[in-house]
Order: C-alpha cells, then structure tokens, then sequence
C-alpha cells in the first residue's frame, strides 16, 4: 500500500473506541436480551463485527499488524429465519465464481459450437473471451458447465445457493431486471456453501491427525524390545498353563 493511502494514526485510533464503543452496545444488548432471538443483540453483534473488521483493516494498512478477531460469516451471519412456517413459494439464489484457467481451450470449446450451430453471418463471436462464455453459457446449462468446469477451460471458485421463503411467486417478469436485490436475510429458509477455505481447514485437521498417528508410530517403535520380549514369554506361560 501506497503512503499515500495509508490511513492517520487517528483514524486507526478512532476506529479502535468505536471497536470499544461496540462491545459496550453488544454486552448491554445481551444483558437486557428479551429472548433467544432478540433482534438488538443480532443488531449489536453486527455492529461490532463490522466495527472489528474496520480496525483490522486500517491496523494492517497503518503498522502492518493484525487482531485475533475472527468475523464470522457464512451462516452465523444470518440473522434468525421470520418467514412463513409454510411457505407457498420459493426463490431459490445460485452464483458461481470461476476463473478462466485455460482461455485457449475456452476458445475452442466455443468455437466448436459456433461451427455446428453457426447461422452463417460470420459474428466469430467466439474469438474473444466474453464472447466465448456467451455462447458456452447458451449451449450448455449451467449446472452442466459445473460439474465439468474443466472441459470448458475453466477453474471452480467458491459457490453458494440460498433457498428463500416467499409468499407467492412473483409475476411472470417482475424481477428480471434485477434478479439478486431485495432478498430478506431473514427468510433465508437455508443455504449451502463450497468453498477452498473449508478444504484448507478440512486439510489441516487431517495434516494433524496424520502428525498424531506418526507420534504413535514413532513412540511404538521407541519402546524396549525386551519388553515386547517379556509380553511374549508372559503369553507363553498362560498358554502353557491353560494346557495343564
């Protein structure tokens, strides 16, 4: 980062009182909490989660240092589900990240579906990137393009899918113009994400279990041969015995 756009020293101290103004609204909200669902706590908790990560962010940009806040996310960032006990209608939201990890295989792959459904006016829309996903994403479903990203040059990123409550389904055409504003967190009915971050932290659990096993390994192969030895002669003589 640029010094120029460094954050003051007061900026980064303004935004550690409001961190502390925070956490004085979050715990008077939990003290006076109404019920399991309380609202201002949710709100209060929001408050303060945002309010860390400002700080975390201007600390870093300032002194190139970093808190142990951990601002949660995902599910633990939704607030509790309102909506009807039994919806009529759902709206069910999907994204996908990809990157395009192999622009030329992309290119081909467009370029072979323009040659079987070419119209003949010679657009060559697939001789550009975005031009290449438009017709891809045309030919093909998108759940198709995902479950084979690769084959069409691309690299899976992070996904998510919400599967919200509605009312009634909405007119033929009434959102289509924007299709992802207005969506209530709170009639979130539930949502599924996929995402690296789980698998590094899947990987590192099991980067320690194999370390832990390894130790077990290390402190078999460490104990007294004679012992092992001693075991054995034991095992004998109770055999021995069972036979008299």
């Amino acid at each position: 980062m640029s010094d120029a756009a460094q954050p003051t020293a007061a900026e980064v101290r303004a935004a550690a009182e409001a961190v502390k103004t925070a956490l004085d609204r979050h715990l008077a909200a939990v003290e006076a909490r109404s019920g399991e669902d309380d609202p201002a706590v949710y709100e209060a908790f929001n408050q303060l989660a945002a309010a860390a990560e400002v700080y975390d962010e201007l600390l870093y940009d300032r002194y190139d240092e970093v808190t142990p806040f951990e601002i949660p996310g995902t599910d633990d960032s939704l607030p509790p589900y309102t909506g009807p006990e039994e919806p009529n209608a759902v709206s069910v939201l999907i994204r996908r990240d990809y990157a395009v990890a192999e622009p030329q295989r992309l290119l081909a792959q467009a370029q072979r579906v323009e040659a079987a459904v070419g119209d003949g006016t010679g657009t060559e829309a697939s001789g550009t990137i975005h031009g290449a996903l438009g017709i891809l994403f045309d030919e093909f479903e998108a759940d198709e393009i995902a479950s084979r990203p690769k084959e069409f040059g691309l690299e899976e990123g992070d996904s998510t899918l919400w599967v919200t409550a509605a009312d009634e389904t909405a007119e033929p055409g009434a959102w289509l113009e924007a299709p992802f504003e207005g969506v209530d967190p709170q009639r979130v009915v539930c949502r599924f994400d996929v995402s690296a971050v789980f698998d590094d932290e899947i990987n590192d659990e099991l980067d320690d279990i194999d370390e832990v096993d390894e130790a077990e390994e290390e402190i078999e192969d460490e104990l007294d041969p004679d012992l092992d030895a001693d075991l054995d002669e034991d095992e004998d003589l109770e055999a021995l015995e069972a036979d008299r």
